[in-house]
């Protein structure tokens, strides 16, 4: 849950950056160039690649569980 809450907040910030030239975490902490702001956007970065990782490992290595046929319920 804590990848996919930062992986929001870096979307919102593109999405800032992408309609309004405003760049929210680089405003926040006096620039882009910050440390702050550096270390933001690198669990950004993060998140996202952990969420795809997660995403690709349910795909293709743990097997769908297959659905059981509806059975119906015998009326007495």
């Amino acid at each position: 849950m804590t990848a996919f809450g930062l992986l929001l907040l870096g979307g919102l910030d593109f999405l800032l950056m992408g309609l309004f030239k405003f760049e929210l975490f680089g405003s926040m902490f006096s620039g882009t160039e910050s440390t702050a702001a550096r270390v933001f956007y690198s669990l950004f970065g993060i998140s996202a690649a952990w969420l795809l990782g997660v995403i690709l490992y349910r795909a293709f290595v743990v097997k769908p569980m297959a659905k059981k046929p509806a059975t119906k319920k015998a009326s007495a």
